[in-house]
């Protein structure tokens, strides 16, 4: 009887410890996959603030373009509080959805200025626009490596949410999948082409 009640004891403490063990891998993942979306919000914050003094050096030379250079700051006024949106909970796939939408407007947005600007010689002679347009082209590359790694860490996080026998853990603790980061438009896909002589 001594055996069995000892046995039990002993099944029990090593089935809370798995429970335990289990349930702390799902908060460590949980956090590497914030973490790792930290990476791309450092960069889209760099991204966002180059853009308004590209647009401002950019008046100057392009004073006809005032609708374009409006909408490439409207996209990005857009994409900066979906960003800050997903900051506060990468997991919340509603708010990263909007941040998907609003960063291919930025990039839609981009596109036809870069287009546009190549119409204007001195500003593409510019040399503060030449590197702010390194900058941006370099932070794009950036944001590129930091979705790599957030969608990395976002399926090995949503892998173990479905695998048995931690998706029984994960339910019962109300886990729920994070949502990747994926570009949508395939010319988005690539970095900005900044082509200046």
């Amino acid at each position: 009887m001594m055996t069995f009640a000892l046995a039990l004891i002993a099944l029990i403490a090593f089935i809370s410890f798995y429970v335990i063990g289990m349930y702390n891998n799902l908060i460590k993942l949980r956090q590497q996959q914030k973490n790792s979306f930290s990476q791309i919000d450092v960069q889209l914050t760099r991204r966002y603030e180059l853009i308004p003094n590209l647009v401002e050096v950019a008046k100057s030379y392009m004073k006809h373009e005032q609708d374009t250079l409006e909408k490439v700051i409207q996209a990005r006024n857009v994409a900066w509080a979906a960003k800050k949106s997903a900051s506060q909970d990468p997991s919340n796939a509603e708010a990263m959805t909007k941040l998907m939408v609003a960063e291919n407007a930025v990039r839609g947005q981009l596109g036809s200025f870069m287009a546009i600007s190549e119409s204007y010689p001195e500003l593409r002679s510019n040399e503060t626009m030449k590197s702010l347009m390194e900058e941006l082209t370099s932070t794009d590359n950036k944001v590129s490596f930091a979705r790599q790694s957030y969608n990395d860490m976002t399926t090995d996080y949503n892998t173990a949410l479905e695998v048995f026998p931690s998706n029984i853990i994960a339910n019962m603790f109300n886990f729920s999948a994070a949502t990747l980061y994926e570009v949508e438009d395939q010319k988005a896909r690539s970095a900005v082409k900044v082509k200046f002589d």
